[in-house]
């Protein structure tokens, strides 16, 4: 019996495990390797192994083929920074909405959670279009602004705040889910019963509600940061050449410079970064369950 059982888990994960290995780890594993390839003079690659790809960035580049140029480096700490205010901007939005949709009755609150999934029947181009037509200097808010008598019109386009603007209206879907999930599975019995030991509504917050609305956090957080962390359409449309972002240069590296190996170099610090941050979650929820437990 357990040999059937074995047999059959067998048919039934063989199939997902081909799936990913094509399409998932060789890809990534043809990355790894070009990566650590020479690049062509005229595209392409090299057969040869050339670690300062990552030089370029890290550090360590001969200074003869390739110097070490900090600007990646400000274009990486851009990327964090912008991803991480992305987070906390849909945060910021979701958390107090997330409350109000859990309180309406059951209709109100399907056709809220419609709203919220509704951009998605929408092309992702045509919603950044028409941030495009708002922000530019020309655009509703500077119109705006000039007929109320402000006669210099505020520089939104092309900035980073045009880029942060852009991502939060993306991943704001994103962050509401799994912060709608924990907020509607808080029992309010346990609102009551710090109310009757002479909580104030702040205690109540931080002692009861943000630890049992954190893994709804924790999970958004990871969900809107590492998309934002590699996204180059925004950056690209809103941001122009003055902002540009990890993404954005990977795609440079392999369209317009045709220097796949550094192009590959810097999907793979991504992908390291990334899987960093899934590493810290994976932790931080392994040490929550655990303290959990011993409770």
């Amino acid at each position: 019996m357990r040999m059937r059982e074995r047999l059959r888990l067998v048919g039934l994960l063989t199939p997902v495990t081909l799936i990913i290995g094509v399409f998932f780890l060789a890809p990534l594993a043809i990355m790894a390797v070009y990566s650590l390839l020479e690049p062509g003079l005229y595209g392409g690659v090299e057969w040869s192994f050339y670690p300062d790809n990552f030089g370029r960035v890290l550090g360590w580049a001969d200074g003869t083929n390739e110097e070490f140029d900090p600007v990646y480096l400000e274009i990486i700490l851009r990327s964090f920074k912008l991803a991480g205010l992305t987070v906390l901007a849909t945060l910021a939005l979701c958390y107090p909405a997330a409350f109000w949709v859990a309180r309406q009755p059951e209709r109100m609150r399907n056709f809220c959670l419609f709203l919220i999934t509704l951009p998605f029947f929408t092309s992702l181009i045509v919603r950044l279009y028409a941030w495009l037509l708002i922000l530019r200097p020309s655009g509703v808010i500077n119109t705006t602004l000039l007929a109320l008598g402000i006669h210099n019109p505020v520089e939104l386009i092309y900035t980073e705040t045009a880029v942060l603007i852009g991502m939060t209206y993306i991943f704001i879907p994103f962050m509401f889910m799994p912060v709608y999930a924990s907020v509607e599975k808080l029992d309010k019995r346990l609102l009551e019963a710090s109310a009757d030991l002479g909580a104030s509504r702040w205690q109540s917050f931080w002692k009861v509600i943000f630890p049992l609305t954190l893994p709804g956090i924790a999970a958004g957080s990871i969900i809107v940061f590492i998309p934002s962390l590699g996204n180059f359409i925004v950056p690209s449309l809103l941001g122009g050449a003055r902002v540009l972002m990890i993404g954005s240069l990977v795609e440079q590296q392999f369209l317009a410079a045709r220097n796949w190996p550094f192009g590959a170099a810097l999907a793979m610090l991504l992908m390291a970064a990334v899987l960093v941050c899934l590493v810290l979650y994976v932790l931080a929820q392994g040490r929550n369950s655990a303290q959990e437990a011993s409770r």
